[in-house]
Protein backbone atom coordinates (compact mmCIF):
# COMPACT_ATOMS: atom_id res chain seq x y z
CA UNK A 1 0.00 0.00 0.00
CA UNK A 2 2.68 2.42 0.61
CA UNK A 3 4.56 1.92 -2.66
CA UNK A 4 1.35 2.56 -4.20
CA UNK A 5 0.96 5.36 -2.62
CA UNK A 6 3.87 6.74 -3.26
CA UNK A 7 3.89 5.94 -6.78
CA UNK A 8 0.40 7.65 -6.88
CA UNK A 9 2.69 10.78 -5.66
CA UNK A 10 5.39 10.37 -7.97
CA UNK A 11 2.44 10.14 -11.15
CA UNK A 12 0.57 13.27 -9.60
CA UNK A 13 4.52 15.35 -9.25
CA UNK A 14 5.36 14.02 -13.09
CA UNK A 15 1.77 15.39 -14.57
CA UNK A 16 2.18 18.50 -12.76
CA UNK A 17 5.97 19.11 -13.91
CA UNK A 18 4.23 18.99 -17.36
CA UNK A 19 1.10 20.94 -17.15
CA UNK A 20 3.97 24.02 -16.13
CA UNK A 21 6.07 23.02 -18.80
CA UNK A 22 3.50 23.26 -21.54
CA UNK A 23 1.89 26.47 -19.58
CA UNK A 24 4.82 28.52 -21.44
CA UNK A 25 3.33 29.60 -24.20
CA UNK A 26 4.55 32.84 -25.99
CA UNK A 27 1.53 34.21 -24.09
CA UNK A 28 3.15 33.30 -20.90
CA UNK A 29 6.62 34.35 -22.34
CA UNK A 30 5.42 37.84 -23.32
CA UNK A 31 6.85 37.64 -26.58
CA UNK A 32 3.85 38.68 -28.09
CA UNK A 33 3.12 41.74 -25.65
CA UNK A 34 6.48 42.71 -26.20
CA UNK A 35 6.12 42.82 -29.90
CA UNK A 36 2.79 44.56 -29.65
CA UNK A 37 4.20 46.95 -27.20
CA UNK A 38 7.23 47.84 -29.02
CA UNK A 39 5.62 48.49 -32.48
CA UNK A 40 2.66 50.34 -31.64
CA UNK A 41 4.94 52.51 -28.80
CA UNK A 42 7.34 53.39 -31.62
CA UNK A 43 4.68 54.38 -34.54
CA UNK A 44 3.19 56.34 -31.92
CA UNK A 45 6.55 58.25 -30.95
CA UNK A 46 7.11 58.31 -34.74
CA UNK A 47 4.45 60.05 -35.88
CA UNK A 48 4.42 62.41 -32.79
CA UNK A 49 8.04 63.45 -33.59
CA UNK A 50 6.48 64.45 -37.04
CA UNK A 51 4.34 66.22 -36.18
CA UNK A 52 5.86 68.53 -33.32
CA UNK A 53 9.29 69.09 -35.19
CA UNK A 54 7.20 69.17 -38.45
CA UNK A 55 8.91 66.12 -40.91
CA UNK A 56 7.70 63.64 -42.82
CA UNK A 57 9.28 60.06 -43.37
CA UNK A 58 9.16 58.67 -46.50
CA UNK A 59 6.75 56.07 -46.04
CA UNK A 60 3.94 55.38 -43.59
CA UNK A 61 5.06 54.20 -40.10
CA UNK A 62 2.11 52.81 -39.03
CA UNK A 63 2.64 50.44 -41.62
CA UNK A 64 4.75 48.22 -39.08
CA UNK A 65 1.68 46.90 -37.38
CA UNK A 66 0.52 45.40 -41.02
CA UNK A 67 3.86 44.11 -40.51
CA UNK A 68 3.70 42.90 -37.30
CA UNK A 69 0.46 40.69 -37.99
CA UNK A 70 2.51 37.91 -39.98
CA UNK A 71 5.05 37.09 -36.74
CA UNK A 72 1.71 37.17 -34.56
CA UNK A 73 0.07 34.75 -36.40
CA UNK A 74 3.53 32.73 -36.92
CA UNK A 75 3.97 32.36 -33.24
CA UNK A 76 0.70 31.12 -32.75
CA UNK A 77 1.06 28.68 -35.07
CA UNK A 78 3.99 27.65 -33.93
CA UNK A 79 3.63 27.57 -30.65
CA UNK A 80 -0.03 25.63 -31.08
CA UNK A 81 2.45 22.63 -32.91
CA UNK A 82 5.09 23.06 -30.51
CA UNK A 83 3.15 21.85 -27.14
CA UNK A 84 1.80 18.59 -26.30
CA UNK A 85 -0.52 19.94 -24.28
CA UNK A 86 -3.35 22.61 -24.80
CA UNK A 87 -5.32 24.24 -22.46
CA UNK A 88 -9.04 26.16 -23.73
CA UNK A 89 -7.31 29.01 -21.88
CA UNK A 90 -4.37 29.04 -24.72
CA UNK A 91 -6.46 28.22 -27.53
CA UNK A 92 -8.48 30.95 -26.46
CA UNK A 93 -5.49 33.34 -26.69
CA UNK A 94 -3.87 32.15 -29.77
CA UNK A 95 -7.18 32.92 -31.03
CA UNK A 96 -7.99 36.25 -29.35
CA UNK A 97 -4.41 37.58 -30.40
CA UNK A 98 -4.68 36.28 -34.29
CA UNK A 99 -7.93 38.49 -34.10
CA UNK A 100 -6.50 41.17 -32.77
CA UNK A 101 -3.54 41.57 -35.35
CA UNK A 102 -5.94 41.06 -38.50
CA UNK A 103 -8.44 43.86 -36.69
CA UNK A 104 -5.01 46.43 -36.23
CA UNK A 105 -4.76 45.59 -40.20
CA UNK A 106 -7.88 45.94 -41.10
CA UNK A 107 -9.11 49.08 -39.03
CA UNK A 108 -5.55 50.58 -40.80
CA UNK A 109 -6.95 50.18 -44.15
CA UNK A 110 -10.52 51.46 -43.09
CA UNK A 111 -8.40 54.39 -41.69
CA UNK A 112 -7.00 55.80 -44.43
CA UNK A 113 -9.87 54.69 -47.05
CA UNK A 114 -12.47 57.34 -44.79
CA UNK A 115 -9.54 59.64 -44.54
CA UNK A 116 -9.75 60.05 -48.15
CA UNK A 117 -13.02 60.13 -48.60
CA UNK A 118 -12.67 63.21 -45.50
CA UNK A 119 -10.25 64.55 -48.08
CA UNK A 120 -12.38 64.21 -51.26
CA UNK A 121 -15.61 65.36 -49.37
CA UNK A 122 -13.47 68.57 -48.11
CA UNK A 123 -12.10 69.38 -52.29
CA UNK A 124 -15.58 69.06 -53.14
CA UNK A 125 -17.16 71.87 -50.59
CA UNK A 126 -13.66 74.09 -51.33
CA UNK A 127 -14.21 73.40 -55.24
CA UNK A 128 -18.12 74.92 -55.28
CA UNK A 129 -16.52 77.96 -52.79
CA UNK A 130 -17.16 77.24 -49.71
CA UNK A 131 -14.84 77.15 -47.10
CA UNK A 132 -12.99 74.71 -46.38
CA UNK A 133 -13.90 72.49 -43.26
CA UNK A 134 -11.46 71.86 -40.42
CA UNK A 135 -12.19 68.57 -39.46
CA UNK A 136 -10.29 65.78 -40.03
CA UNK A 137 -10.54 62.23 -39.39
CA UNK A 138 -7.33 61.43 -38.36
CA UNK A 139 -8.37 63.26 -34.92
CA UNK A 140 -10.87 60.78 -34.50
CA UNK A 141 -9.09 57.61 -35.74
CA UNK A 142 -6.81 56.75 -32.74
CA UNK A 143 -9.92 56.52 -30.40
CA UNK A 144 -11.22 53.31 -32.60
CA UNK A 145 -7.56 51.86 -32.20
CA UNK A 146 -7.43 52.46 -28.55
CA UNK A 147 -10.45 50.54 -28.20
CA UNK A 148 -9.42 47.53 -30.28
CA UNK A 149 -6.59 47.76 -28.23
CA UNK A 150 -7.97 47.18 -25.15
CA UNK A 151 -10.12 44.31 -25.93
CA UNK A 152 -7.14 41.39 -26.25
CA UNK A 153 -5.26 43.37 -23.13
CA UNK A 154 -8.71 42.90 -20.95
CA UNK A 155 -9.55 39.31 -22.35
CA UNK A 156 -6.08 37.81 -21.38
CA UNK A 157 -6.00 39.57 -18.44
CA UNK A 158 -9.38 37.91 -17.49
CA UNK A 159 -8.32 35.14 -18.75
CA UNK A 160 -4.65 34.94 -17.08
CA UNK A 161 -5.85 36.52 -14.19
CA UNK A 162 -2.87 39.05 -14.76
CA UNK A 163 -3.31 42.58 -13.15
CA UNK A 164 -0.66 44.68 -14.97
CA UNK A 165 -2.43 43.68 -18.46
CA UNK A 166 -6.06 44.68 -16.74
CA UNK A 167 -4.49 48.22 -15.59
CA UNK A 168 -3.08 48.04 -19.13
CA UNK A 169 -6.57 48.08 -20.88
CA UNK A 170 -7.81 50.07 -18.48
CA UNK A 171 -5.44 52.94 -19.60
CA UNK A 172 -6.11 52.19 -23.03
CA UNK A 173 -10.20 52.60 -23.03
CA UNK A 174 -9.52 55.83 -20.86
CA UNK A 175 -7.24 57.25 -23.57
CA UNK A 176 -9.76 56.23 -25.95
CA UNK A 177 -12.10 58.91 -24.81
CA UNK A 178 -9.61 60.80 -23.72
CA UNK A 179 -8.29 61.42 -27.16
CA UNK A 180 -11.49 62.92 -28.51
CA UNK A 181 -10.81 66.13 -26.77
CA UNK A 182 -6.92 66.39 -27.27
CA UNK A 183 -4.63 67.58 -30.28
CA UNK A 184 -3.12 64.86 -32.69
CA UNK A 185 0.06 65.06 -31.07
CA UNK A 186 -1.35 64.67 -27.38
CA UNK A 187 -3.25 61.52 -28.85
CA UNK A 188 0.20 59.90 -29.95
CA UNK A 189 1.75 60.20 -26.56
CA UNK A 190 -1.48 58.51 -25.19
CA UNK A 191 -0.89 55.85 -27.74
CA UNK A 192 2.48 55.39 -26.78
CA UNK A 193 1.67 55.30 -23.03
CA UNK A 194 -0.92 52.90 -23.86
CA UNK A 195 0.99 50.13 -25.59
CA UNK A 196 3.52 50.79 -22.68
CA UNK A 197 0.99 49.77 -20.17
CA UNK A 198 -1.04 47.58 -21.46
CA UNK A 199 1.78 45.25 -23.59
CA UNK A 200 5.23 46.37 -22.96
CA UNK A 201 5.82 46.41 -19.49
CA UNK A 202 3.53 43.38 -18.85
CA UNK A 203 5.28 41.64 -21.42
CA UNK A 204 8.42 42.38 -19.80
CA UNK A 205 7.44 41.14 -16.47
CA UNK A 206 5.87 37.66 -17.83
CA UNK A 207 9.52 37.37 -19.70
CA UNK A 208 11.28 37.87 -16.85
CA UNK A 209 8.73 35.26 -15.04
CA UNK A 210 9.44 32.77 -17.59
CA UNK A 211 13.26 33.56 -17.68
CA UNK A 212 12.98 32.64 -13.64
CA UNK A 213 10.77 29.52 -14.21
CA UNK A 214 13.01 27.66 -16.57
CA UNK A 215 16.34 28.77 -14.92
CA UNK A 216 14.33 27.29 -11.40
Amino acid sequence: MEEKHMSELESLQVISTMIQKAKASYHDRGTGAILWGVVVATCSLSTWAQLTYKYELPFDIWLLTVAAVVPTIILSIREGRRRKVKGYDETAMNWVWTCFGISIFLTVFASNAVGAAFGQVKDAVEAAGGARPAIYYSDYSSAFMLIIYGIPTLVTAGIKNFKPMLFGGIVCWLSAIAVLYTNRPTDMLLMALSATCAWLIPGIILYVKSRQQRVA
